[in-house]
């Protein structure tokens, strides 16, 4: 059977899904992407139907579908808001998948997913000669949020105000854990790509938050990419490949929770990795569902294990004032919102002021960002908008790509704005230097 019948016959049992969505449009109201093109190919009502034709053989363009179905961020926030149920992020990831094995991926795409990403080891070889090259392309913006920008207007950087590549890199900073804590709870740690190579100093402020609870910590020194990158490319080769090795990595035998810091990771974990990850042998299967069972968000374990009393010991003029982005993956895929904001209002030195439309995306998207800055770039500046007008000292969220994407933004608009993960904050509040991370607003 050919590629494309195995996507026509793939959207056949997904058909009750395509029948569910009413064509209502609400998903119009909450679609950040369509908010800046009003175009209805942009909304999730024009793909389910693009995909509805191709299922019925009236559309005979696999290519054309293909190039729509990836202008998408996977931000959810037109599953979350469906009043059908429609998995619209499940049939669209499937999807991509098929239409890639049918079609082919691009050069490119296969030396960064299936020659660098799919292999760790070489990937972490290469990523340490970033920190020596990338002042040869690239300046210093702001040194408060840690951003580069291109040295000439020809650079592929384009406006872009990049975080700077850390110097070194978490597996080097912290090479591996395997520790047993008073508390008599134990979990294993997933870093992720981006904490161990653009913020380990959330890494290692999860660990400081860890052992202040006296938890345990199993971290492998071989992690691998959760696989992302590859399912939104449709590559399902190099998502195997992660998930196999990930998942030889982390033996849920060995802890009580598997914890990240990363949203989109959490996410991928706990909802796409038992969704996309094929057959499986029966070991293998159990092993996976054991794991995506114990993952949870570092507040949420936090939050859920520990008693954290509000904090309001420290005077209005005394505090920082900090507001927070929710991460699409964390609010509108797993429903974690709270639990960040309680691990805040637990947070010695701060006063937390709640900012409009705080789980608006930041318009990030992954590899969107990369294919589409210039509507990225129109997205986000809703999220700076409000995030000015909340008068906050730092921005927090539980998101590298969501710091990334924001930093991005804030420094280009020259805002001094700090950007944290709300983990990081928490851990230099308690260690007296939140203050110095504030360049001097309250």
């Amino acid at each position: 059977m050919s590629e494309f019948s195995r996507l026509a016959t793939l959207v056949r049992e997904l058909e009750n899904q395509l029948i569910a969505c009413m064509r209502c449009g609400f998903c119009q109201s909450v679609c950040p992407l369509f908010d800046q093109t009003h175009l209805e190919s942009d909304v999730a009502r024009g793909k389910l139907a693009l995909l509805d034709g191709l299922a019925q053989d009236t559309l005979r363009d696999p290519a054309g579908v293909k190039k729509r179905l990836e202008r998408c961020l996977l931000c959810g926030s037109c599953a979350a808001n469906c009043p059908s149920g429609v998995k619209v992020l499940d049939i669209f990831l499937k999807a991509r998948m098929l239409l890639t094995g049918y079609l082919g991926l691009s050069p490119a795409k296969r030396l960064v997913l299936r020659g660098l990403l799919a292999r760790p080891q070489l990937f972490d070889r290469l990523m340490a000669w970033a920190p020596k090259l990338q002042g040869l392309v690239a300046k210093p913006a702001n040194d408060l949020l840690g951003t580069s920008c291109a040295r000439l207007p020809i650079s592929p950087l384009g406006q872009r105000h990049l975080k700077r590549v850390a110097a070194k890199p978490l597996h080097r900073i912290a090479p591996s854990r395997n520790s047993i804590g008073a508390s008599g709870l134990r979990v294993g740690f997933y870093v992720g790509c981006m904490i161990d190579k653009l913020f380990p100093q959330v890494g290692q402020s999860v660990l400081t938050l860890l052992e202040h609870h006296q938890v345990g910590v199993f971290m492998p020194a071989d992690q691998a990419c959760c696989g992302i990158p590859a399912l939104s490319a449709g590559d399902s080769q190099a998502f195997h490949k992660l998930l196999a090795h990930n998942l030889e990595q982390f033996d849920p035998g060995n802890f009580d929770y598997l914890v990240t810091a990363c949203a989109t990771c959490t996410a991928t974990i706990k909802n796409m990795w038992p969704l996309m990850a094929g057959d499986l042998e029966p070991a293998q299967r159990k092993r996976l569902d054991a794991l995506c069972a114990k993952t949870l968000d570092i507040s949420q374990f936090i939050v859920h294990n520990y008693l954290l009393p509000i904090n309001h010991s420290q005077s209005e003029s005394q505090a920082v004032t900090v507001t927070y982005h929710d991460p699409c993956h964390l609010k509108k895929s797993l429903g974690v919102w709270e639990e960040p904001r309680r691990l805040l209002d637990a947070t010695p030195g701060i006063r937390f002021q709640e900012m409009a439309e705080s789980d608006w995306c930041c318009g990030m998207g992954g590899s969107f960002n990369l294919t589409h800055y210039e509507i990225s770039h129109g997205i986000g500046q809703r999220k700076i908008e409000h995030i000015k007008d909340s008068g906050a000292a730092i921005i927090a969220t539980s998101c590298p790509a969501c710091m990334l994407q924001i930093s991005d933004l804030l420094s280009q608009a020259g805002a001094g704005v700090k950007v944290m993960h709300v983990a990081e904050i928490y851990v230099q509040s308690i260690l007296g230097k939140l203050a110095n991370q504030t360049g001097g607003r309250r």
